[in-house]
């Protein structure tokens, strides 16, 4: 009886079902409208959305993924988790213009659909009902369109993950229903406009991961019900208003990798619902106060120059659950007894002291003045610190600073500093001694030729008729003159270091680029490093351009004959406008940069491991990598090229005073330009993070010291910060990229000699996946060295912006904010646990050279 009524109990509900199914299909009224079903099929046939989405036969209002109705209307439309078909993926773009016919559409969301090309400006005049604008993650590039104001009905505008250029648009201020904007993760400048603050309806703000600048406007203040602010990773500057005080709803505040100065304002402890407040890598001084409310789980204070005591940690209620970073500041004093509750916490690089912290990690500790404590600072340090500050050191006080400090030396001492002296003025005469007889020697006069790998000495006036000259053919002035249509404007592709590049095109057909090497302003044997480089063998390597020819008749120009590379080079072909009506641009996919990695590389080891005695190109850039038309890598710009050590043309004073410890190389090209391999090396480091960022003639220091505060080997997640946006990579193409950034942070390091060989960083290219898997680090070698000249320290060495503490920071969790990625990831630094190995296969340690060398 029992399993009968269970049967029946299943039976009705089944029933129940199938009524609720037919009912709720009965109220979907279908489409009405014949203009906006031909608008829905119109875009389904722009945007080449596949049949299985949205059929041709059947209603759209019921039957099509994404479209929402009512009364008979088009009011939404989610193309988020569509497929195009192949003809569509083929050429992708922002033809959304059909929708102008959609008067009634509230909601519009393209998250994760790519759509290439600029917003148009009707979609703000025409789509007036709008209430949902999502285009998180669309590919879109260009400026935001002030029409965008005129949507006064939008209350989300999501627009993060994209190539937005330009300003924000003041318009903006007229969305008085806006209650989400982020404009996150993009490349806009300028300054956050003041008008802002008649948004009084906002709950979320996000403008991170740009490229703003200026102060925080103080009108900030006024927005009374907002809960999440987000203006991190810009270049914002001047002092933190005081007014974000009054922000009374505000639960997540993060400002931090700017560049504010000033005091720090502790109105912000004030804040009674704060959750998490990170101001992490700005210039704030000060003190920190402790009236930090009861909400509070993440403080993150770090990098900065604030100083005085920590906040009284007793203070701070649920002490268990919180997480602190107090690292890199000048925090001085005892520790509270209460810092052994805190959940997670960060105290390195300070000047805090006392016998035992109570933290059982002592990485979290370190650079301090604690006793009995590893990796602490000097004792002098530490005592020179307190005693300028006429703090007690240890317990101990300390007598203020007399006029006579330091203190006497004893006779042994002074012995030993009369010998000092003594000694250092000798070896200073000698080196005067050297430097004169350098300078003073006749010059002897070498050729250029022995500068260049295994090439015999060539007279100076007579080039062409030593064996380089006769290894290429010889054309006539006349020849490439007819060929360059007389070196005209329109045929000038650039002007390089060396001389002019005009294309041209032989009698025979035959397409080729001219060099034009004007002897009255260029340096006299300029010309020659190529020809000479060419001499032995060079010319038949796959990785260099071919050198066809030359013209060395008339003394007042030489002419260079190349062979014409169709995809031209890597800084006019990472990107290519297409012929679509809207201006959309085209970017090389991730397998293609990759092979253009591999192809630089390959060429770079040539010259610096095959040829004898090693070359320096030293003018390894975006426009010098050529590509042919299957994008294999031909360097080209070899006229800078020498052997390494030796430069030409520079004063004997200026070569050995050289500064080496300058961490910013001379631009690549200049006569100034190191001869060393590592100088190529660091080149080539900053096209690899071009190939990953897509950001083009990579010079500004701030934005590379920023960006490689984004690779981090203990967190992948981090690289979608400043990954180009126009590539579609699936999980093992992010690897991939996750490991070329890895290679392109350890090429950049300050240290020449830290640095990796170019042998190394081909077989990483070549392996990626062996940089960053655990599994394959397996080298015992690596794992128990701890010393200072260890791989994984020389890849992850400490500069500007790096990994901002240690390995075990807290992590920064992520938050959603809005419908649809307005989201926030913070900075991860993962986790002792997790730390993974270098193969010291595909990086060894470095050699143990001379750190003070040029770049």
């Amino acid at each position: 009886m029992e399993a009968m009524l269970k049967v029946l109990f299943y039976l009705f509900f089944i029933l129940l079902l199938l009524v609720n199914s037919v009912l709720t299909q009965s109220t979907v009224r279908p489409l009405s409208s014949g203009v906006e079903r031909t608008a829905l099929f119109d875009l389904r046939a722009s945007l080449g959305i596949k049949a299985r989405y949205w059929p041709r036969k059947v209603d759209p209002c019921a039957n099509w993924t994404g479209v929402e109705c009512g009364n008979g209307r088009v009011t939404g439309i989610n193309l988020s988790g569509l497929r195009r078909t192949r003809v569509g993926s083929l050429s992708p773009s922002f033809s959304i213009d059909s929708l102008v016919r959609c008067t009634q559409l509230s909601t519009f969301n393209a998250s994760g659909f790519a759509l290439p090309g600029r917003i148009p400006d009707w979609l703000g005049q025409n789509l007036r009902a709008l209430q949902v604008l999502d285009l998180t993650s669309s590919s879109i590039v260009g400026p935001i369109p002030p029409s965008i104001g005129s949507l006064n009905q939008l209350t989300l505008l999501l627009l993060a993950d994209n190539s937005l250029t330009g300003n924000i648009p003041d318009s903006l201020r007229q969305l008085s229903s806006l209650s989400v904007l982020n404009l996150s993760l993009n490349m806009l400048t300028g300054s956050i406009p003041s008008s802002f603050s008649s948004l009084t309806n906002l709950t979320t703000l996000d403008f991170s991961s740009n490229f703003l600048s200026g102060p925080i406007p103080p009108t900030f203040g006024s927005f009374s019900g907002l809960q999440f602010l987000n203006l991190s990773n810009n270049s914002l500057a001047s002092s933190i208003p005081v007014q974000l005080g009054n922000l009374s709803q505000l639960l997540d505040l993060d400002l931090g990798f700017n560049s504010f100065s000033g005091s720090f304002p502790n109105e912000l402890g004030q804040l009674t619902k704060l959750r998490r407040l990170s101001v992490k890598n700005n210039n704030l001084g000060g003190n920190l106060s402790s009236n930090f409310t009861q909400n509070i789980i993440l403080l993150d204070v770090s990098s900065n120059n604030l100083t005085g005591n920590l906040p009284d940690l007793s203070t701070f209620p649920n002490i268990s659950g919180l997480t602190l970073n107090f690292s890199n500041n000048q925090f001085y004093g005892i520790l509270d007894s209460s810092i052994s509750d805190v959940d997670s916490i960060d105290l390195s690089n300070n000047y805090l002291q006392g016998l035992d912290t109570r933290i059982e990690n002592t990485t979290l500790t370190s650079r301090n003045c604690f006793l009995r404590i590893p990796n602490q600072r000097s004792l002098d340090d530490c005592r020179t610190f307190y005693l300028l500050r006429n703090l007690p050191f240890n317990g101990d006080p300390i007598t203020p600073m007399q006029p006579q400090f330091p203190q006497k030396t004893n006779n042994n001492n002074r012995l030993k500093y009369v010998i000092a002296g003594v000694f250092g003025g000798l070896g200073i005469f000698i080196i005067i001694v050297v430097i004169l007889f350098m300078v003073l020697k006749p010059c002897n006069k070498r050729t250029v030729s022995q500068r260049s790998a295994n090439v015999e000495p060539v007279q100076e006036e007579g080039p062409e008729k030593g064996q380089i000259i006769s290894m290429v053919d010889s054309f006539s002035y006349e020849h490439l003159l007819q060929a360059t249509s007389g070196f005209s404007d329109s045929n000038l592709m650039k002007h390089g270091h060396s001389g002019d590049i005009f294309s041209g095109k032989l009698e025979d057909g035959v397409s080729v680029v001219v060099k034009r090497v004007d002897m009255k302003v260029s340096r006299k044997d300029c010309y020659m490093s190529e020809l000479e480089l060419f001499g032995k063998g060079a010319h038949n390597h796959t990785r260099l351009v071919p050198l066809l020819g030359h013209c060395l008749e008339h003394e007042t120009e030489k002419l260079l004959v190349y062979k014409f590379m169709p995809n031209g080079d890597l800084s006019n072909s990472l990107y290519r406008t297409t012929s679509l009506e809207d201006s959309g641009l085209q970017s090389l996919d991730w397998i293609t940069r990759l092979k253009i990695a591999i192809g630089a590389a390959e060429g770079l080891s040539y010259l610096h491991h095959e040829c004898n005695p090693p070359i320096v190109h030293r003018d390894i850039q975006a426009s010098s990598i050529l590509l042919d038309d299957k994008y294999d890598v031909r360097l080209g710009s070899l006229s800078e090229a020498c052997v390494q050590g030796v430069e030409d043309n520079q004063n004997v004073i200026t070569r050995l005073l050289r500064i080496s410890s300058n961490s910013e190389p001379p631009p690549s090209g200049s006569s100034s330009s190191p001869p060393i391999c590592p100088y190529d090396v660091y080149c080539f480091g900053k096209v690899l993070l071009e190939l990953v960022t897509g950001k083009i003639g990579i010079n500004n220091s701030e934005w590379v010291d920023q960006t490689l505060s984004f690779i981090n080997n203990y967190d992948k997640e981090l690289i979608s910060k400043i990954i180009d946006q126009s590539l579609v990579i699936d999980e093992d193409l992010m690897e991939e990229v996750w490991a070329i950034a890895i290679v392109a942070k350890s090429c950049l390091n300050p240290k020449p000699s830290k640095r990796p060989q170019m042998a190394h960083i081909l077989k990483a290219l070549e392996n990626p996946f062996r940089v960053v898997r655990e599994e394959d680090f397996s080298s015992g070698r690596l794992r128990n060295n701890s010393s200072r000249r260890s791989w994984s320290a020389a890849l992850f060495g400490s500069w500007r912006q790096s990994f901002s503490g240690s390995v075990h920071s807290q992590s920064q969790k992520s938050r959603e904010g809005g419908v649809s990625g307005g989201q926030r990831r913070e900075n991860s630094q993962g986790s002792g646990a997790n730390d993974k190995k270098f193969s010291s296969e595909i990086f060894p340690e470095p050699l143990d050279i001379n750190e003070d060398e040029n770049r």
